[in-house]
């Protein structure tokens, strides 16, 4: 086993390569010790290189929404009254802690995703 940090992307392309061919590796195996140190660096190198950063609040619900074939009347019981879920959504009212935590709980989207500031319409 002859591990090299991954500094580029042929190093990156090589190391998914190996990982392809020891995937069915056996663990505790020297070929599964080598598989799991090269998917720690493969997952380092693309947390740098090719980070995706979450979706804004709005549409992470609406993503949700689509997912399980839920509409804007659905969403009452998260978000308040029609016109409320209206604003949200159109993006004239923010979400307050409260819809936070009933969308949390109620669409199990986590709250880091829905905390974050997004741009209002006025």
């Amino acid at each position: 086993m002859n591990i090299l940090p991954i500094k580029n992307d042929k190093d990156y392309e090589d190391s998914l390569e190996r990982i392809e061919a020891l995937f069915k590796a056996e663990p505790n195996t020297p070929e599964g010790d080598e598989l799991e140190i090269l998917v720690t660096l493969v997952s380092a190198y693309e947390d740098e290189h090719y980070k995706i950063d979450a979706p804004d609040p709005i549409a992470a619900i609406e993503h949700m929404m689509e997912a399980q074939g839920m509409n804007d009347k659905d969403m009452i019981k998260f978000l308040g009254s029609k016109s409320r879920v209206s604003e949200v959504l159109n993006r004239k009212r923010g979400l307050s802690l409260n819809m936070i935590r009933n969308l949390t709980v109620g669409l199990h989207i986590p709250a880091r995703v829905l905390i974050p500031e997004y741009d209002l319409t006025v």
